[in-house]
């Protein structure tokens, strides 16, 4: 495998990995939030949800690496493979409690805007650190993350809303 496409695997696990635990995370917490589910039953869900995640995620990247290698007839390298679909575990992990952090310190409305505001900095920044590996322009990169980011948000709350037991 070429080195090229090994740090790719890497690059691409990493942000896939955070974009999508961060996206996902703070969707689900905003949507329960916005329904003043407890404070305990909405921890819990939060770290039950970033470990699952994160450990299919990983499985998954290790499958569709492996899969990919396969269909492209290329060797497959089970460690790097395995170090790859690591890289999408540990991004998701750590990723996934940027939105749960403020509901250990914050009540409610002001967990919620936290969570929310921490996670869209957090989206920027991977914005900025995605345009300069790929040596794009920054501005349109950040407004990209944090605006499907924000979709996210939108789409867990609307749930919430229109599914929720209030």
């Amino acid at each position: 495998m070429s080195p090229l496409r090994r740090n790719s695997l890497f690059v691409r696990n990493t942000i896939f990995g955070i974009e999508d635990s961060l996206a996902a995370t703070v969707g689900l917490l905003s949507g329960l939030a916005a329904e003043s589910i407890s404070h305990e039953v909405l921890l819990l869900t939060g770290l039950v949800y970033i470990s699952v995640e994160a450990f299919s995620m990983g499985i998954g990247s290790f499958l569709s690496e492996e899969s990919a290698q396969e269909y492209e007839g290329v060797p497959t390298t089970n460690l790097h493979t395995a170090l790859g679909s690591f890289a999408m575990f540990a991004s998701c992990i750590g990723a996934g409690m940027v939105p749960l952090v403020p509901y250990f310190f914050l009540e409610d409305g002001q967990a919620l805007f936290g969570s929310i505001a921490l996670s869209l900095a957090v989206l920027a920044v991977l914005g900025v650190v995605q345009a300069r590996l790929s040596g794009r322009s920054v501005l349109p990169r950040v407004l990209r993350m944090v605006l499907l980011g924000g979709a996210a948000i939108a789409v867990g709350v609307l749930v919430g809303k229109a599914f929720g037991l209030s």
